[in-house]
């Protein structure tokens, strides 16, 4: 079998490592993949998945699978255009990706099927938006509606902070078309944790619950970005939760993809916020997060390839169940100086190691200069490493982390901490 999978993140990069693997699999096509796919396959740089010829050079090429990485192509409808075209495709059509593509459509959806979510309003008018906060009070949400690079949410403690959010996206227009209009929500108080599932239509089959760190400061300080490491599994998430999560939040959704006639083939990320034991959902997100993608793909132990046909093709419900490895798997990402804001690019990337076999670098933001691989994003690198308990698995990733980091580099030292002092018995701060 031959795959195309389509972006050049530490996401795409950790897809295609992992379906590499696979025995069914004999190539993986990076489109335009990065630095990192050299071990991976073969790369088209300079390619446009839109490009009206795309899918033609998809089948001379003799591809079998398509797996749109980033959100940006599925809510655009490649997905459509393929399958039109008779390929098989791993990602939602345009229905289904309006979920991430609009967190207004998100939250709309969320309340007419009854899934838990924050108490929210909708606004246009900056004047009407700032009225409605200092009738409700700080600390509040306020969210760009539409797509922005994970960074279009302002998590105010107070009511002037929100202001200047709405300010920033309604009049200002920070993010462009994606704050035309806004959500504002309430802010709820408790510990987020990421469900991924594969869906076919009919059968849902969930991934390792993992836990994200977004904001970029130790701490869970400073602006939020689009996610600077995370690990796999999380205690946050006992058996009772988990029977909770899959009924109200799971097949509810699914079962609203059916109410409405939306055909979702690909993965269903659901932002959750577990406040007192109750799951509320913050976000749809219609592809893998990243970087949870990154320790999801090092802790899955059985074939990748397989699992994601079968949801191409509507026959979920016959594929192997995922097996997982023991212990747990942690994911440092590594950044340019300036990120979330303007980065500095093309600063030359130290040798990359690859002397444990339970680390894996994943390449996000970066490109091949003169057989020099150097920084060309925000998020550069994915240290991910595996462990029998979860320190063992910090010290393995940061290990690394402080042989890789580059001068002007930046990294959160606390990934997965959390999870350690609740294994420790430690409040989680």
């Amino acid at each position: 079998m031959k795959i195309a999978v389509i972006g050049g993140g530490g996401r795409e990069h950790a897809l295609g490592w992992k379906l590499a693997q696979s025995p069914e699999v004999n190539e993986v096509i990076g489109i335009p993949g990065n630095a990192g796919w050299i071990n991976v396959g073969p790369t088209w740089p300079g390619t446009d998945p839109l490009d009206a010829d795309f899918g033609a050079r998809l089948r001379q090429a003799g591809v079998d699978l398509v797996v749109i990485g980033p959100e940006a192509p599925l809510v655009a409808g490649l997905a459509d255009t393929l399958r039109d075209e008779g390929m098989a495709v791993f990602g939602p059509g345009s229905a289904g990706a309006r979920f991430e593509g609009s967190k207004i459509v998100s939250k709309e959806f969320m309340a007419r099927h009854g899934i838990p979510t924050a108490d929210f309003a909708v606004f246009s008018d900056a004047d009407e938006a700032r009225a409605w906060v200092r009738e409700r009070g700080a600390p509040i949400v306020v969210k760009a509606d539409g797509l922005a690079a994970g960074k279009g949410v302002v998590v105010a403690s107070t009511v002037e902070e929100a202001e200047q959010a709405i300010d920033s996206m309604l009049v200002r227009r920070q993010f462009g078309d994606a704050g035309t209009r806004i959500l504002i929500e309430s802010c709820l108080e408790g510990e987020e944790v990421s469900i991924l599932a594969l869906v076919d239509g009919e059968t849902i089959v969930p991934l390792a619950p993992s836990q994200d760190h977004k904001r970029i400061g130790d701490g869970d300080t400073g602006p939020n970005t689009g996610g600077m490491g995370a690990y796999v599994p999380t205690t946050l998430v006992d058996e009772t939760l988990w029977q909770r999560i899959r009924t109200e939040v799971l097949e509810r959704t699914v079962a609203g993809f059916r109410a409405e006639n939306i055909d979702y083939r690909g993965v269903l990320y659901c932002g959750l916020m577990i406040v007192d034991g109750e799951p509320y959902v913050l976000e749809y997100n219609v592809r893998f997060g990243d970087p949870e993608c990154q320790p999801l793909m090092v802790h899955l132990a059985s074939d990748l390839a397989p699992l994601l046909m079968a949801t191409a093709d509507g026959r979920l419900s016959d594929a192997p169940e995922p097996e997982w490895h023991d212990g747990y798997t942690i994911c440092v990402v590594l950044a340019s100086e300036g990120y979330p804001g303007t980065v500095r690019t093309g600063v030359e990337l130290p040798e990359l190691p690859d002397d444990d076999p339970d680390v894996v670098i994943f390449h996000a933001g970066t490109k091949l200069d003169r057989g020099r691989i150097v920084t060309a994003g925000g998020r550069v690198l994915g240290v991910t490493a595996r462990g029998a308990d979860i320190e063992t698995a910090r010290a393995r990733a940061y290990g690394v982390v402080e042989r890789v980091a580059w001068p002007g580099a930046q990294y959160r030292t606390d990934i997965a901490l959390r999870e350690l002092r609740r294994q420790r018995g430690h409040t989680a701060t």
